[in-house]
């Protein structure tokens, strides 16, 4: 800034005009969308159905005094633990990096110069900027010509010039030159903060894991009030059982109905997910949305920053008659290094294009820094050559503009062109002296990330189609999309002519490719896809992405990025490097496939408790206790669900999560209620005692339970094999070395034959009706499969 700009410029606020301002509340209060609170965190795993349905049985139980009974409640615990643990942590770690990307500002005011927290600026002060600031709040340029990058804002990379009396957007960033400016709005009146305003809404997980527990647990709920009473008052006033004993049988049928074990072994399974992710620089937010992404379809990529790495590029220099590449290259070289303490992203891509080619720089005696008012930069090197680089219009003058248009002719459309010249000086206010002879062009562009198109290939491999999403010239965006891989780039829309909702819908069909999309109609895209039964990832880095990030199905954020997008996101890039998709994918894949084959040995007990209480409410007795239940669940339940549901498994994933459980639940269920059938009425004709009958009860239900196991483990494996033998081992300790624990009774030679008869018979109705289930299931999924990919096709227009 020159001396007679510093005495132009306006004096500050005083200390009483900012207490003043303070006092009426113009401050610039961080209105920022935040992540939430530890409290909202535990708030939401601990006030759920799923715990109040526990606690309440815990306490009957504690009615009773026979506390080793509330063995279930351990299950409780270490779910609600391991939500909120992941949560927290994955909270804490995003919260890190919008500490770290916080920086204070330079005030000017009546007592001087200070820096200070964005967050205590009030209106009407005074901001000092410099290359590479960030605007903190709305104001107008009091002095100073400056390049704004303001791609967080709009999506469009291309720099932005400006100088006094033009508007200044928070969040945006100063790429060249220096400012004053003087702040006209603060806290919910800015630009970013408005748009973080719309954002602010509760978004609702869409997981089809999590809508199935909840279900089923509604459902258990409904049920287990009716089932529990009736077998609570038939063991009371019919059969004359005492109130502990009433109560005991009672909580025992409705635990079962409740797949406890289920909603731990996704919440540690989720869990897991998430721990190893992040060991890869992948921050995971919503463990939930790691099922999501493995089932998107559709992925719409903001080109800025995910796409694109947020540098430039040189593409190409060409040479004007007279010079060689050579020249241009070392004259680009030579500006380039002279203002390297003030550089840009333009000169950042010169400075490594030149590095990369082994250029040699001249040494220059004195630097012309770039401003947006003149548009170039240059410097004199020692030898007293004048070498000059900007836009054709201000470095050759409007009227020689086709002499660069000549030499540019091979660029692409959508590529920067820069011209480089030689000049006969520059005056003491560094504007040009003489005419510039012109020595050749340079093509800039945004540099596509080196692992781009291996991820889009990989995306396109699996079925999901792609969009890309950009504030950004559509022609630009375009020919990005193209470099990355991206098929029919060609097909892109100017999202400024779709100025009523059906244009706009109707392009959702036939473009692949958006440009100029404001950050409304980016929700609006992504709403309409929906429409379409669409399930949808976002990613985006900008404030302009809030609201789309928001509406998406998973959204994914740089952590480069707008504080703001990342506090919205379930998924953050912590390295910003897009190539970590394919992981969370095959993360997702590992635990959506790995819990539906697991999930159906929790299914079996939900299902078979349930209805064996309803047959109980008029054939008593109810054959179990808790503790029996607890060891049924721990091992043909917990320990090969865990087991399994950790193994590595990268196929798709297919059908409905609910659909693949039943077709492996329901059979087992059917054999267990038919041989638990046969018991209590073959036992009750062999005078068994109560005893007696739990106990064969009990061995039934693992027979068909190792049965299960052995048909979800094919084919099988050293590691699978050792699982069964481990389940029957757990088994048969409990019902003889432990078998007082567990209330089992010895074993009799009525019991004996029983439990053989009842099991092989069992165990074969099992086989046969798992064959047909899952025969059944496979076609069904297999014509699911050929109507979606019709409609594919049609809907799409390809």
């Amino acid at each position: 800034m020159t001396p007679d700009e510093k005495d132009a410029m306006p004096a500050g606020l005083t200390d009483a005009e900012v207490a003043d301002r303070v006092a009426r509340g113009l401050t610039n209060a961080n209105t920022d969308v935040k992540t939430k609170s530890v409290r909202q965190i535990v708030a939401e795993h601990a006030l759920t159905l799923f715990n109040g349905v526990n606690l309440a049985l815990a306490v009957l139980v504690l009615l009773t005094g026979q506390y080793r009974n509330l063995l279930f409640m351990c299950v409780v615990a270490a779910n609600l633990l391991i939500g909120v643990v992941q949560e927290v942590r994955a909270k804490r770690m995003v919260d890190r990096l919008t500490i770290l990307t916080q920086k204070e500002v330079t005030v000017v005011r009546a007592s001087g110069e200070r820096a200070l927290p964005a967050s205590e600026l009030v209106l009407d002060d005074l901001v000092r900027l410099s290359h590479g600031d960030q605007v903190p709040a709305d104001g107008v340029i009091v002095s100073g010509n400056v390049s704004m990058n303001e791609s967080l804002l709009t999506g469009e990379a291309r720099p932005v010039s400006k100088g006094p009396g033009d508007e200044l957007l928070s969040g945006s960033f100063v790429d060249a030159g220096s400012l004053v400016a003087r702040v006209t709005r603060v806290g919910a009146q800015g630009y970013a903060a408005r748009i973080n305003a719309e954002a602010k809404y509760v978004k609702a997980v869409r997981s089809e894991i999590q809508e199935t527990l909840r279900a089923i647990i509604r459902l258990g709920t409904v049920a287990l009030v009716p089932l529990g009473l009736g077998l609570f008052l038939r063991s009371v006033l019919m059969d004359g059982g005492s109130l502990d004993d009433a109560i005991l049988t009672s909580v025992a049928a409705v635990i079962g109905m409740i797949p406890q074990g289920l909603v731990l072994l996704t919440s540690s399974v989720l869990a897991i997910a998430t721990f190893r992710l992040g060991r890869r620089m992948v921050l995971v937010q919503q463990a939930y949305c790691v099922e999501t992404l493995a089932r998107v379809d559709t992925l719409c990529l903001d080109k800025t920053g995910t796409i694109t790495s947020g540098e430039m590029e040189v593409s190409s220099v060409r040479a004007a008659s007279g010079f060689s590449e050579g020249d241009v290259e070392s004259a680009m070289a030579a500006i380039a290094t002279a203002n390297a303490e003030d550089a840009n992203e333009t000169a950042l891509a010169l400075l490594r294009h030149a590095g990369a080619l082994g250029v040699r720089a001249p040494r220059a005696a004195r630097a012309v820094p770039f401003d947006s008012a003149r548009k170039y930069s240059g410097c004199v090197t020692e030898d007293g050559r004048a070498l000059v680089m900007g836009a054709a219009a201000f470095v050759l003058g409007r009227d020689r503009v086709e002499e660069a248009d000549r030499v540019a002719r091979a660029f692409d459309a959508a590529e920067r062109v820069l011209v480089v010249g030689q000049a006969d000086g520059f005056d003491d206010k560094n504007a040009l002296l003489g005419e510039v002879r012109l020595m050749g062009c340079v093509a800039i562009r945004d540099e596509i990330r080196a692992t781009a198109p291996e991820t889009m290939r990989f995306f396109l491999d699996q079925g999901v189609e792609l969009r890309v999403i950009s504030g950004d010239d559509p022609r630009t965006v375009s020919a990005i999309a193209a470099r990355a891989g991206v098929p029919h780039a060609e097909r892109y829309v100017d999202a400024a002519m779709l100025d009523t909702p059906e244009k706009l819908d109707a392009a959702v069909d036939e473009a692949r490719v958006f440009g100029r999309v404001t950050p409304q109609q980016k929700r609006d895209l992504v709403r309409a896809l929906h429409r379409r039964g669409r399930t949808v990832a976002m990613t985006g880095d900008g404030v302009n992405d809030v609201l789309a990030l928001r509406e998406a199905d998973c959204s994914v954020a740089m952590a480069s990025g707008s504080a703001a997008a990342r506090n919205v996101s379930e998924i953050v890039l912590a390295d910003n490097d897009f190539s970590h998709m394919p992981e969370v994918v095959a993360e997702g894949r590992r635990s959506i496939n790995n819990l539906q084959r697991s999930a159906s040995l929790f299914l079996v007990k939900t299902v078979f408790t349930a209805v064996l209480a309803l047959i109980c409410i008029v054939m008593p007795p109810y054959p179990f206790i808790p503790i029996q239940m607890s060891l049924l669940s721990t091992a043909v339940i917990g320990i090969p669900s865990f087991v399994l549901a950790l193994e590595p498994n990268h196929e798709l994933v297919r059908g409905s999560f609910l659909a693949n459980v039943l077709a492996r639940s329901l059979p087992a269920s059917a054999a267990i209620v038919a041989a638990l059938f046969a018991e209590l009425i073959v036992g009750r004709a062999l005078a068994h005692s109560f005893g007696e009958i739990s106990t064969v009860c009990t061995v039934l239900v693992a027979f068909v339970g190792v049965a299960l196991v052995w048909r979800i483990s094919q084919p099988l494996t050293p590691l699978r094999a050792a699982l069964l033998v481990v389940i029957v081992a757990i088994v048969a300790c409990g019902c003889t070395v432990f078998a007082s624990f567990f209330e089992m009774e010895d074993m009799t030679g009525s019991m004996g034959v029983m439990i053989v008869a009842a099991g092989l018979i069992a165990v074969a109705f099992f086989n046969w009706m798992f064959d047909r289930s899952l025969a059944s299931y496979e076609t069904d999924e297999r014509f699911a499969r050929l109507v979606r990919k019709v409609e594919g096709r049609h809907g799409s227009n390809d």
